[in-house]
């Protein structure tokens, strides 16, 4: 795929951003922090060449100045709310947050949980937090939130809030996902802080939808894509085409609330610093792209992805009709259909002869390579086999793994000690075999060399993934779509 992005000057320009505004505010900023910051693999696909951990790089060029407060709903621990892409509650994510954002010495000041309600599960995490020495405040559900300006900016609105004490002039303010009230957070401290007679500002830092793209653009159109399930929606922004006639996109929740905010800002600042949601962002990733053609292309190929896992998760009772109708939408505004993705084409002609689950992979220069279901292995292990023996000039008949030496004894583990619903090895297993063998066969150890040249090649299931699989996958880099279809009749899919 060809690089689309500069991913150095977006770590140079948005430090340079943030820093511009952190000076408008006379040296304290609080930045609402959205997305995700350690693996923005969505922005990774959509924008070649833009780096997973680019945010948090980025911040760490400000890590003297910066310190991060991580926020949490009270109502999603009591729900044990887990987030979908690794499988952890909210709650056992803020701990991976803080050791994540201390790895790379970047200062957590404290943690807030809001919405209290003195919540059972709420009260033990906030022993354990504080028994790990890290400060915990408490913020408060506001009748009428956030209508209820008068309510809200006063003492028993914000002020009854618990006031976090920060040192550093750039507070970072992030959360385990969505809906965290990462920007009532923001707006609390505002208050307390003019209180005291202490001058600070706020500023959003979101990546999508990038503000100076065109509302249909495909880059757009695939953030849309990304949250079909929760109705946002791109629009273009009323108030800065009233306030400046330029034409810029934002998404409907920022544009909805915008009247609300800047009557806030009036309240606790005297007056508002923003005539518009656009002007409240410092997002520079719209001034990074370098191949506009290039970055079309990806966000294409993640609209058709979205759409495949939004089939797939109808199919497990995860998702909803509305959605899928939402991302075929989307396709025809993107002019893009499935038929982009040769890999689909590619397995499904592999099934459809064997008539048993394949999986396709399409190598950086095109080449597509397949692998079937066997009686060693999945054909998502196969496939795997089969594309490192041709990235590394591998005779495809040779054997890089002995049938006899590795894989039965690994099925025999599997079936008879650990009690495995299927002998085939998953795609996970079968890697592990291949690196056992590289220490006796240097052509293992060759095949093993070009792993690395899978990150970023598209792939496709004719069924659901399992979980290992899937998960092998993802570590690879592979960007996998798969049929909505099980690889069994069975009620329990594993």
């Amino acid at each position: 795929m060809s690089i689309g992005f500069d991913n150095s000057k977006y770590l140079e320009t948005q430090s340079a951003r943030i820093q511009e505004r952190i000076a408008q505010f006379g040296g304290k900023l609080y930045l609402e922090f959205g997305g995700k910051l350690f693996d923005d693999f969505h922005a990774a696909r959509v924008l070649p060449g833009f780096a997973p951990d680019s945010k948090i790089r980025m911040l760490c060029q400000l890590k003297d100045q910066a310190e991060v407060v991580i926020a949490i709903s009270a109502g999603d621990i009591e729900k044990n709310k887990v987030r979908g892409d690794l499988g952890i509650t909210y709650d056992v994510d803020v701990l991976r947050l803080i050791d994540a954002f201390r790895s790379m010495e970047l200062y957590v000041g404290s943690v807030v949980i809001t919405r209290w309600a003195d919540q059972p599960q709420a009260v033990a995490f906030q022993r354990q937090l504080e028994g790990l020495g890290v400060r915990v405040y408490r913020h408060y559900s506001i009748e009428g939130y956030p209508h209820n300006i008068p309510l809200i900016v006063s003492d028993e609105g914000y002020g009854k809030n618990d006031c976090i004490q920060t040192t550093r002039p750039l507070v970072v303010v992030t959360a385990p996902g969505p809906g965290s009230g990462k920007m009532a957070v923001c707006l609390s401290q505002l208050y307390h802080e003019y209180k005291h007679g202490v001058k600070a500002g706020y500023a959003k830092f979101e990546t999508f939808p990038i503000w100076n793209l065109p509302l249909d653009h495909p880059v757009n159109l695939a953030y849309e894509a990304a949250t079909a399930d929760l109705n946002d929606v791109n629009m273009i922004d009323p108030f800065h085409l009233a306030a400046y006639g330029q034409t810029t996109v934002n998404y409907n929740r920022d544009v909805e609330v915008f009247p609300v905010l800047s009557a806030m800002f009036d309240k606790i600042m005297g007056s508002s610093p923003y005539r518009s949601p656009t002007d409240m962002g410092v997002n520079m990733v719209g001034n990074c792209i370098v191949d506009d053609q290039a970055v079309c292309q990806a966000a294409r190929q993640e609209i058709v992805r979205r759409y495949y896992d939004a089939l797939c998760d109808r199919r497990r009772g995860k998702g909803s009709d509305e959605t899928v109708f939402k991302l075929e939408l989307l396709m025809k505004k993107a002019a893009v259909t499935p038929d982009i993705r040769p890999v689909v084409a590619s397995a499904q002609d592999k099934a459809q002869r064997t008539q048993l689950p394949a999986t396709a992979i399409q190598l950086p220069d095109g080449r597509l390579i397949r692998g079937k279901t066997s009686d060693l292995m999945s054909p998502a292990a196969g496939v795997l086999l089969n594309a490192l023996k041709v990235l590394a000039d591998i005779p495809k008949k040779a054997h890089l793994i002995s049938p006899d030496a590795a894989i039965r004894p690994i099925q025999t583990l599997k079936t008879r000690h650990l009690g495995a619903a299927t002998h085939r090895l998953s795609a996970n297993e079968v890697l592990i075999a291949l690196a056992i063998s590289a220490t006796t066969n240097p052509v293992a150890g060759l095949a093993l060399e070009h792993l690395a040249d899978l990150r970023g090649c598209q792939a496709h299931s004719t069924v659901i993934l399992d979980h290992a699989d899937a998960e092998t996958f993802q570590k690879l880099g592979l960007q996998v779509t798969c049929d909505a279809q099980y690889a069994t009749r069975d009620l329990y899919q594993r």
